[in-house]
């Protein structure tokens, strides 16, 4: 064991009077050692050989996707005749497309990533990576590189589905380039927290469950969460209400106290959410002009675009609501056109810090010699 701990730990340096590779030529053998760990999971991944099917089945079934969105948005009942008339349906049928995509990716990702470690731990390969002078950085870079790889595999065979979204109008190639620039990140850091969890839990059955849940959590734990967070901390308040009998004339103010909810305080809890940080992050999507009462035209985003609404919905609860005086009364609202902030950067950074973390546990649990090993565990 502690024989192989200098040929993994330290390179480029002079050691026990034996003069290592110098720094530059250290970076490069551990850019090659991080590829050939990657190659090496891929073979294994190829070689089963029921992967093309897989992925064929994948593109089958987002192809029906995008035919029924696209047969849904074309109706003028459902969706309004301002698709076709603004040529918005490219941008419907995208912002459908991805969200799918996205759904479909998270339950394929962690199955990629979630037995790389155990799994060879109980097939008994790993020691066979780890004698040698692959550095356990190197071994957790390498099969998270194959797992993201492998899922980027199935984001690309959807581009002509979103080429077919861009031949419909109403979407430019900046806003695909961006989701799926995004898209491919959130692929990462699921594959990251699931190499994490596969190389603390010794059994690989119960790294794919918790992989699972994991994803569950950040999808639909973050929303209940916001949900009950936001019913449960809501705000008392007294407002006025005021009854005339005419124009301001002969009236009559009652004062009341209700229940305002703050979503502006507990929006953060949404901010984690995969679907959230795609839909905010989008670029602007397309938009209408609409003449106001007094000549002037102004541009109005598409109601239609699914990606746009829920963006300006995120934007809307992180508004603080606010005290308005109407001639009824008082009202508790937040005023017409006013809007908060972005949610996505403080949810991808969350996201992408929870996977820096889980690599870095990769990374400690791959280390020789180890110190503590758990029960029933394998060395080789």
């Amino acid at each position: 064991m502690s024989e192989r701990e200098g040929p993994q730990r330290e390179r480029g340096a002079t050691r026990a009077g034996v003069v290592l590779a110098p720094a530059g030529l250290s970076e490069e053998w551990a850019r090659i050692g991080v590829l050939t760990v990657a190659r090496l999971e891929f073979k294994l991944r190829i070689r089963a050989g029921r992967w093309r099917w897989l992925v064929g089945a994948w593109f089958l079934v987002l192809l029906v996707v995008t035919w029924l969105v696209r047969t849904a948005a074309s109706q003028p009942n459902i969706i309004g005749e301002s698709v076709e008339r603004e040529r918005t349906l490219g941008a419907v049928m995208f912002g459908v497309v991805v969200l799918v995509v996205l759904a479909l990716a998270l339950l394929v990702a962690p199955a990629l990533a979630a037995q790389s470690v155990n799994g060879d731990r109980e097939r008994g390969t790993l020691a066979t990576l780890q004698v040698t002078r692959l550095r356990a950085g190197e071994i957790a870079l390498g099969k998270l590189l194959a797992s993201w790889g492998t899922a980027l595999v199935f984001l690309a065979v959807t581009l002509p589905l979103a080429a077919w979204c861009y031949a419909e109008g109403g979407l430019s190639a900046g806003r695909v380039a961006g989701v799926y620039l995004v898209t491919a990140l959130l692929l990462g850091v699921v594959c990251a927290v699931s190499l994490g969890l596969s190389a603390l839990l010794a059994r690989s059955t119960t790294s794919s469950v918790l992989a699972y849940l994991t994803v569950f959590a950040l999808a639909a734990g973050t929303a209940i969460a916001f949900g009950l967070v936001t019913a449960s901390t809501q705000q008392r308040v007294t407002g006025t209400s005021r009854i005339c009998d005419g124009p301001a004339t002969n009236c009559t103010e009652t004062s009341y106290e209700t229940t305002i909810s703050r979503p502006d305080r507990t929006w953060w809890l949404l901010a984690p959410n995969p679907f959230a940080i795609l839909a905010d992050s989008a670029p602007a999507g397309p938009v209408h002009r609409e003449r106001l009462p007094n000549g002037d035209v102004v541009e109005v985003p598409a109601d239609v675009d699914v990606l746009g609404s829920l963006s300006r919905s995120l934007h809307k609860i992180r508004a603080t609501p606010q005290r308005v005086e109407h001639d009824y009364g008082t009202s508790f609202e937040v005023p017409g056109g006013v809007t908060g902030g972005p949610v996505w950067p403080l949810g991808l950074g969350i996201d992408l810090a929870l996977a820096a973390g889980a690599v870095w546990l990769t990374m400690v649990r791959l280390r020789t010699p180890t110190r503590r090993l758990a029960r029933g565990q394998r060395i080789a």
